[in-house]
């Protein structure tokens, strides 16, 4: 069955045991990233989308151009701090061999924005909530059975569905992982005939804004090819399989289902005194003659 069908059949698995604000549910698109130095970068695209216990992150110089060793990418598992109130993840694979990202974020909401700062106060991100509403799905990629063999590998990865947004994470295969343990970078790697391009290529992290078409990709080949393609079945674990080429081999991707809202309304405002909303309102002839909702 196809993604839609996947959807109409799964048993629902609700967010009741959510350890975080939600809040931080949804699509994330990177408005802004200003810095101690004064400088701010509004063009890089970053995208964050958060299912109930891990989240799957892009980030791109370029849309089409970014080169193969400088692009961004991985998925982890979620961890909160509700006394410090810090998110940081786990993130045991990922496109980059180094962590690129070591500091925890402290987060604060206001509206659709998120906005995490750097404990050291190297940064501040801006980011603006996308999802509205619509089906939430989160699906962690855990393994991989090649359909000619039978054999089952580890592998790491999820597809994450927010409303009108989606996004597909998958680590490489774990020889590659192997081969990359431990290096600098992946241009030492390329250099040192490490790996080879298609291998660091491997590693997709793949976004679709405003549909199920991709928009963009570690992978630029994917760009405008539908996110979740290939057929689905649900096992008798309650784990999904998915049918998809890798490595140059058919294979069933299977994964544990996160979180599974048929229908679900994501998190666009936040909540204010009496006392400020009077404010706004006396007010919004000069507050709200220019403003407009920016995701």
């Amino acid at each position: 069955m196809n993604l839609a069908a996947l959807l109409e059949r799964l048993p629902r698995k609700g967010i009741e045991d959510l350890d975080f604000p939600r809040n931080l549910l949804g699509t994330f698109r990177r408005k802004s990233i200003s810095f101690c130095t004064g400088a701010t970068d509004e063009t890089t695209i970053v995208y964050w989308i958060q299912s109930r216990s891990f989240s799957i992150d892009l980030r791109l110089s370029d849309a089409a151009t970014t080169p193969l060793t400088e692009r961004q990418g991985w998925i982890g598992d979620t961890q909160w701090d509700e006394a410090a109130r810090q998110l940081s993840w786990q993130i045991e694979r990922s496109y980059q061999p180094r962590n690129q990202w070591p500091e925890p974020a402290v987060l604060s909401f206001i509206g659709n924005c998120v906005l995490e700062f750097a404990p050291s106060g190297a940064y501040v991100e801006d980011w603006r909530q996308k999802s509205s509403s619509g089906p939430y799905l989160g699906l962690r990629l855990v393994s991989m059975i090649n359909e000619a063999t039978g054999e089952e590998s580890p592998l790491d990865g999820g597809l994450v569905i927010a409303g009108e947004h989606a996004a597909f994470a998958q680590s490489r295969l774990p020889a590659v992982d192997e081969a990359l343990r431990g290096v600098s970078s992946l241009e030492d790697a390329l250099a040192a005939g490490t790996v080879s391009e298609a291998e660091i290529e491997s590693y997709e992290v793949s976004v679709a804004i405003g549909g199920r078409a991709i928009t963009y990709s570690t992978q630029p080949c994917r760009v405008g090819e539908l996110i979740a393609s290939g057929d689905f079945s649900i096992r008798s674990d309650g784990k999904v399989a998915q049918e998809r080429i890798v490595g140059g081999e058919l294979c069933a991707l299977l994964y544990e289902v996160d979180v599974y809202e048929p229908e679900f309304t994501f998190d666009t405002r936040t909540s204010s005194t009496e006392a400020a909303l009077n404010w706004l309102e006396a007010e919004k002839c000069h507050l709200a003659r220019h403003a407009v909702l920016v995701s």
